[in-house]
Formats: C-alpha cells, sequence, structure tokens
C-alpha cells in the first residue's frame, strides 16, 4: 500500500536516502591520483630538463631548442588528455562513504 506525502502525492517503497544513494558515485578517481599523471608530469619534466641541458654544439648550433621542447610538451598534453577522456568514458568509481560531509 502507498503511503500519502505532506503533499497528498503517494510515494513509492523507498526512502529518499535509498534513491538519493543509487546515484551517489564518482565518475572516475581524480586525476593526480592516477599513475598516468606521474608519468605526464615525469615525461614533462624530463623533456624541458633535456631541452636546457642540451646545449650547442661546436657550431653554435642548438640542437634541442626550447621550440621543440615545448612542441613535445604539447604533444604530451594532448596525449595525456585523450588518455583520461578515455578512462572517464563509461567508467565508474564508487562513492566513499566512510568520509564525513
Amino acid at each position: 500500500m502507498a503511503t500519502a506525502s505532506s503533499a497528498g502525492y503517494p510515494e513509492s517503497g523507498r526512502s529518499r536516502a535509498a534513491r538519493a544513494e543509487r546515484h551517489a558515485s564518482t565518475e572516475t578517481k581524480p586525476a593526480f591520483k592516477s599513475t598516468e599523471f606521474f608519468v605526464y608530469v615525469a615525461a614533462v619534466v624530463a623533456v624541458l630538463v633535456a631541452s636546457a641541458v642540451v646545449g650547442s654544439d661546436a657550431s653554435r648550433v642548438d640542437r634541442f631548442p626550447a621550440d621543440q621542447a615545448w612542441f613535445y610538451v604539447t604533444l604530451l598534453t594532448v596525449g595525456y588528455m585523450i588518455s583520461r577522456g578515455l578512462a572517464k568514458c563509461g567508467s565508474r568509481e564508487p562513492t566513499d562513504h566512510t568520509t564525513a560531509t
């Protein structure tokens, strides 16, 4: 038997907490908790350090100029964004109910 709410509309057998709990999930874990984030940061640092360390040769030609290094950083960023998009695509992680709200 359905009970009437204060507004006079019938309520289903489930409580509001049970209905809210059904949607209590995040899409994926935060990006800074993933290994791909740390790999991305390490790769960016490695590219920038390599560009700074690799200097000019005897003929004063810079073998790894800054614009080329920033191009590689841009490619790494695009790859990271695509990997995060694929990771978030359709995956779910349950919400942790142990933390206080």
